[in-house]
């Protein structure tokens, strides 16, 4: 079988061996020694992102915080020292919106053009694989498809394999959201690594997420007016609920005390509410709903806020843009002519970002569900070669995602005092030769995923299950066949 594997790979030092002991790293049993509780990354160039870029900085880094940064920091005793010459240090990275932590079914093939972009995130469940949908709620009223009491601090799980993936691109940090139905439950801001669940979250309530889905509804809300009046409804049922409360504490005496009702406690309870707008109608809807319902609205998508950027500078609202820029289906009628519209959109909705600087709107980053990592970044690059300042596109992946969440007195930049999430690269970000060396999160130190093969080889081929539990048993010895360990099972 050796010899077979040999053969089949021209020789056990060609690249497609390169390729196979990759996928066999990735399979082998995780090994990690004890980590250092103090680090010192010395010499590296640091985009400190909320004070000036240090040409020769160092970064001390103690039982998780940042101990000091500097050009003249001296590196403690003991430090584990990291010799960064040519490396570039950079705030974790952070997505403003995400499932990343709540593992999701097989996605569903989306529609295309800006709303396919909206629903490619809103669709999918916020359950874990093999437990039963959450039931709709029943308040005073019915309320299908409200799950305003769902945490996404109570839905985290360690085993989402996205959560490495990120974190080998670069990104230390989530806004992560349940997102089923129409009011879909609170996000939380979640580091993506800690020793448990508990140790992964951040915020518990980054806020209330929102879509505007119609599907699954025979009836009330199934239409995008019905959505908006059943949003408006919740709100008038709060208010209600909130003034009878206030009431029977006052004086309960001879009052029937009011129902409990956690869709209404939920909703309450948000700090801010995320609003879907991805073209410049619904960007203005959206503001004038939430400036109806008196709540602090986040919006989402605004692919056409190179229309409507100086708008909502005037609402004040900060936003989320979607950089999974409007594309044409690969499977779409090349014979069908296109709008004017959607090729207008297509090619001016990578400048959003640059008119939104502009304007002086703070904007996040955020990508749809099934985007890569990496294409994520390199969509970021879009939005540059489009206008959009550098250090512009750096911050909306760092400061600006921890401002709008409220967090940027623990993430975001490099400073003394805050949590150690780091990024470490060869090359500037956004770059397609730049490399991640590694992250730190709460001062851990997470490597990059070595490839799967044919991640980027669109020629390379897969090895069978055959040759890995060979390869493995070369590798790891005996060993390699105990069920525990062995990489057939994971492939089959």
């Amino acid at each position: 079988m050796r010899k077979a594997i040999c053969t089949r790979l021209r020789g056990c030092g060609g690249g497609r061996l390169a390729a196979v002991l990759g996928t066999a790293a990735l399979l082998a049993p995780a090994m990690h020694a004890a980590a250092p509780t103090v680090i010192a990354i010395r010499n590296a160039k640091v985009v400190t992102v909320s004070g000036p870029v240090l040409a020769k900085g160092t970064v001390v880094v103690r039982d998780g915080l940042i101990e000091a940064v500097g050009e003249n920091v001296t590196v403690p005793p003991g430090a584990w020292v990291v010799e960064a010459d040519g490396l570039t240090v950079y705030p974790g990275l952070m997505t403003g919106l995400s499932t990343w932590g709540i593992p999701q079914p097989a996605p569903v093939p989306s529609a295309g053009g800006a709303a396919g972009a909206l629903q490619a995130l809103t669709r999918g469940t916020a359950t874990a694989p093999g437990q039963p949908a959450p039931p709709p709620a029943r308040g005073p009223e019915d309320r299908p498809a409200t799950t305003s009491w769902q945490r996404a601090a109570d839905l985290i799980q360690m085993s989402d394999r996205r959560l490495e993936t990120a974190r080998s691109a670069g990104f230390t940090t989530s806004a992560t959201f349940p997102n089923r139905g129409i009011i879909t439950g609170h996000g939380a801001v979640i580091n993506l690594a800690g020793a448990n669940t508990g140790s992964m979250v951040l915020n518990t309530s980054a806020g209330l997420f929102t879509t505007t889905q119609t599907a699954g509804f025979s009836n009330f809300p199934g239409s995008l007016m019905g959505v908006i009046a059943y949003i408006r409804q919740v709100y008038l049922d709060l208010e209600h609920y909130e003034m009878v409360k206030a009431d029977y504490a006052k004086s309960p005496l001879g009052k029937k005390r009011p129902v409990y009702d956690r869709a209404l406690e939920g909703v309450a309870a948000a700090p801010r509410v995320l609003m879907p707008a991805v073209n410049a109608v619904q960007i203005d809807r959206m503001l004038r709903l939430a400036a109806d319902l008196k709540v602090k609205p986040v919006l989402y998508g605004v692919h056409e806020a190179y229309k409507t950027a100086e708008l909502i500078r005037k609402s004040g609202a900060p936003v989320l843009v979607n950089v999974s820029w409007p594309e044409r289906e690969r499977d779409a009628d090349p014979d069908v002519e296109e709008t004017l519209d959607v090729l207008e959109l297509r090619e001016n909705a990578p400048a959003s970002p640059a008119a939104l600087a502009k304007a002086g709107v703070k904007f996040a980053f955020y990508a749809n569900d099934n985007a890569q990592p990496r294409d994520f970044l390199r969509n970021v690059k879009k939005a540059i070669e489009a206008g959009l300042p550098f250090d512009q596109a750096v911050r909306a992946l760092t400061l600006s995602p921890a401002e709008i969440y409220g967090v940027s007195d623990r993430l975001g930049s490099i400073e003394k005092g805050k949590i150690a999430n780091l990024v470490v690269t060869k090359g500037d970000l956004f770059q397609d030769a730049t490399r991640v060396e590694f992250v730190l999160i709460d001062g851990q130190r997470f490597e990059p995923a070595p490839e799967l093969p044919g991640a980027g080889n669109p020629f390379a081929t897969t090895p069978s299950a055959e040759e890995l539990e060979e390869l493995w048993r070369l590798l790891w010895g005996e060993e390699g066949d105990a069920h525990s360990h062995s990489p057939r099972g994971v492939i089959e």
